[in-house]
C-alpha cells in the first residue's frame, strides 16, 4: 500500500488539507460557499486556456479566475441581477465555455481527472508546488488574519479602525484562487468547494474561538485526507470523491457527538 505514488498523494492532500482549513472558515463565516462553488467552476476555463496557450494549467486557472472575480464583482455593481444569478450564470457559462473550447481546438486531456481530481497521480513538482505556494498563503493569511476577521464580523466596524476593506475582501478572494488552482488535480473542479466547507463545519460544531476553529479545521482536513485515501486504494475507488466522503463521514460523527453531548448535559441539569 505505501508505495511511492500513494506517499507523494498523502504528502499532496496533506499540505492542502492544511491550507484549505482557515481559508474554509473565511467560507463558511462569511457564508461563500456557492461563490467558491462558482469560482471552482470557472477552473474548467482556466484548465481549457492554460493547455492551449501552453502556460500551464496552475497559471492559466488563476487568470481566470481572478477575472472571474472582477466580472462578478462588477457584474453586482450594476445591480441588475441578484448575486446567486450572476453567479449561477457565470459559473455554468464559464464551465460550458472551458468545454466547448477543449472540444473546438482539439484538446486531447482527460476531463474527468479535471473534474474529480486524481490525487494519485502528483507529482514531486506538485508536492513542491503545494508546500511552497502553501508557505506563502498561510504567511500571508496570518498576516491578515486581524483585518480579515474583524471584516468579517463587521465591516464598517473594519473601516472605523483604518481597515481598507475592499483590499481586504480582494485578497481573501485572491488567496481562494490559488487554492483552487492547487486543489483541482487533487480533489477536482466539482469537489474543491466540498473540501473548503466541511472540515470548516465540521470545527465550528466543537471550536471555541476562531483561531481553534482554523486549525480544528485543517486537522479534520488531514485526517479525511488519510482516510479517503486508504479508502480508495484498499477499495479500489476514485481518490477525490472518497476523500470527501470521508469528511462527510467525520463531520457527522462530530455533529452526532455533539448533539449526545448536549443532551447529557441536559440531562444532568435535570437531574439536579
Amino acid at each position: 500500500m505505501f508505495e511511492p505514488f500513494f506517499i507523494k498523494a498523502l504528502l499532496a492532500g496533506m499540505g492542502i488539507a492544511a491550507l484549505v482549513g482557515p481559508v474554509g472558515c473565511f467560507v463558511v463565516w462569511r457564508r461563500m460557499a456557492y461563490f467558491g462553488d462558482s469560482l471552482s467552476h470557472s477552473a474548467l476555463l482556466g484548465v481549457a486556456l492554460g493547455i492551449l496557450l501552453g502556460i500551464g494549467v496552475n497559471t492559466g486557472i488563476v487568470i481566470v479566475c481572478i477575472l472571474f472575480s472582477l466580472l462578478l464583482i462588477w457584474m453586482q455593481r450594476l445591480k441588475h441581477l441578484a448575486n446567486d444569478t450572476l453567479l449561477g450564470i457565470l459559473a455554468h457559462a464559464a464551465l460550458s465555455i472551458g468545454m466547448v473550447v477543449l472540444g473546438v481546438a482539439g484538446l486531447r486531456v482527460n476531463v474527468h481527472q479535471y473534474l474529480f481530481g486524481d490525487i494519485l497521480a502528483v507529482t514531486s513538482q506538485d508536492i513542491a508546488i503545494i508546500y511552497g505556494g502553501g508557505t506563502v498563503l498561510l504567511g500571508l493569511l496570518i498576516w491578515l488574519w486581524r483585518p480579515l476577521l474583524l471584516a468579517t464580523i463587521h465591516e464598517n466596524l473594519a473601516r472605523s479602525d483604518g481597515i481598507r476593506v475592499e483590499w481586504i475582501n480582494g485578497a481573501l478572494i485572491g488567496i481562494m484562487t490559488c487554492v483552487v488552482a492547487m486543489s483541482v488535480q487533487l480533489i477536482g473542479i466539482l469537489l474543491i468547494t466540498s473540501l473548503l466547507i466541511i472540515p470548516a463545519a465540521t470545527a465550528r460544531q466543537v471550536a471555541k474561538s476562531p483561531e481553534q476553529m482554523a486549525v480544528m479545521a485543517s486537522v479534520f482536513g488531514m485526517v479525511a485526507t488519510v482516510l479517503g485515501l486508504l479508502g480508495s486504494v484498499w477499495a479500489d475507488t476514485p481518490s477525490g470523491p472518497s476523500i470527501i466522503v470521508a469528511s462527510v463521514g467525520i463531520f457527522a460523527l462530530v455533529v452526532l457527538g455533539s448533539l449526545l453531548m448536549s443532551l447529557l448535559r441536559a440531562h444532568k441539569s435535570l437531574v439536579r
